[in-house]
């Protein structure tokens, strides 16, 4: 009997595993340098999180949730986003009075009942920040260049950053009638999905991406253009502190983000790098979110994007990489006394922060020669019954095939190793 994988997920191999592991230590890195701290909150959210903090018109809440029953018959979902979570365990944990300012990263599994597709699964690795308690633009800017920063730390050029507001929720009301009155004449061409929009939330029409729907998305006025003095202001100090940073921004006036929880600034960074589907992270201010979720009024505002995609992105730059690129030392072991003598030393080395792999199968030398070559070792030490009996041995640099004679204890390796 064979088991298959449930559909939209998979199983990331050791082969790609390093690259989830050299982006989150990337993020964790960056995250630091801005004095973001950690938090980790629970995959299982009740429903009623989603469904008022997302918005029950948009598509996550009505089309891509995980839903289910527990067995008291309460109904709990598999989280699809971060956002929501971080804001319920900040009320929770009472911050909103007694440490109302806070900046949190995290990272974790989401999950979205959606197409499969390359680079896209129903359960996937995202990363995040999000900072409570500043209306300030100084921190749309900060949160901005975070999000740069973790880019350029992967390596990732042709940045982009394209940028809009959509202002406070009066401005978001006027706004509806606008796009309300733009979209009704041409409505009857548009996709079902627009069609219920334009009564419940015009806003979101913005956010399709069905080509039928497109030509007159792409006619549609920017919500820009209609936003209150009080906002209009906030958006142009963000604006003045991105130049001041030396970050190029584009102003995308139909960018709204797909969550109704967003207010204000909204943004994506994308890269020139990749194509149609350029799209690496986006984000924004959400000021109404933690008053709608039972708190008081507090700003809030963060980004998240996918590990998965970064991880694709990464494999297709880095073809031909070895995954055992970190291992520092292959032992070549020959005979029972060569096997447990590179068992032992091997457990010293690693107590000593050396990464070392050894033979585990008894096979030929030749074999254990191209097992080291296989694993992109750096170095090559050869254990038989005359390195045993001298404790002395030939270290051998994989890279340029030179040999210097060591001995054969755990603090002259872990120097020879190090070229002290």
């Amino acid at each position: 009997m064979s088991y298959e994988l449930v559909r939209g997920t998979r199983d990331i191999l050791p082969e790609e595993a390093h690259r989830f592991r050299r982006i989150e230590a990337a993020f964790r890195a960056v995250a630091a340098r801005y004095n973001y701290r950690e938090i980790r909150f629970p995959v299982l959210e009740h429903t009623e999180l989603f469904d008022r903090g997302i918005g029950e018109a948009t598509e996550i809440v009505t089309k891509q949730m995980f839903t289910f029953p527990d067995q008291k018959g309460r109904s709990l979902s598999l989280r699809p986003e971060g956002t929501a979570s971080a804001v319920r365990a900040y009320l929770n944990a009472g911050l909103h009075v007694n440490d109302p300012f806070q900046k949190w990263f995290y990272l974790g599994p989401m999950f979205r009942y959606e197409k499969p597709q390359k680079g896209r699964y129903r359960q996937f690795e995202q990363y995040g920040v999000e900072v409570f308690g500043s209306l300030e633009p100084v921190v749309d800017a900060e949160v901005i260049a975070c999000a740069w920063t973790l880019m350029s730390e992967l390596g990732l050029g042709g940045l982009r950053l394209k940028l809009n507001s959509i202002g406070c929720p009066v401005d978001r009301a006027r706004f509806n009638e606008v796009l309300r009155a733009h979209f009704t004449p041409s409505i009857g061409s548009m996709c079902a999905d627009c069609k219920r929009r334009l009564d419940e939330n015009p806003l979101r029409i913005l956010d399709c991406k069905e080509p039928v729907c497109q030509p007159y998305i792409a006619e549609a006025p920017g919500s820009a253009d209609h936003l209150c003095r009080e906002c209009a202001d906030h958006f142009g100090h963000v604006r003045t502190l991105l130049d001041r940073l030396e970050l190029a921004y584009e102003i995308d006036p139909r960018l709204v983000r797909g969550l109704d929880y967003y207010t204000l600034t909204v943004f994506e960074l994308v890269s020139e790098e990749l194509g149609a589907q350029d799209s690496l992270l986006g984000g924004g201010r959400y000021d109404g979110l933690v008053e709608t979720l039972g708190g008081p009024s507090t700003p809030g505002i963060g980004f998240a994007g996918g590990i998965d995609r970064l991880a694709l992105i990464l494999q297709e730059r880095e073809a031909g990489e070895s995954a055992g690129a970190d291992l520092d030392l292959y032992l070549a072991a020959l005979g029972d006394e060569g096997r447990a003598f590179a068992l032992q030393l091997a457990d010293g080395l690693r107590r000593r922060g050396v990464c070392v792999d050894l033979d585990h199968r008894n096979r030929k030398f030749s074999k254990q020669m191209s097992e080291a070559n296989r694993l992109g070792a750096r170095h090559l030490l050869v254990l038989g019954d005359d390195e045993v009996a001298s404790e002395r041995g030939k270290l051998k640099e994989m890279a340029t095939g030179e040999e210097r004679e060591v001995d054969l204890a755990v603090d002259p390796l872990v120097a020879a190793l190090k070229g002290t």
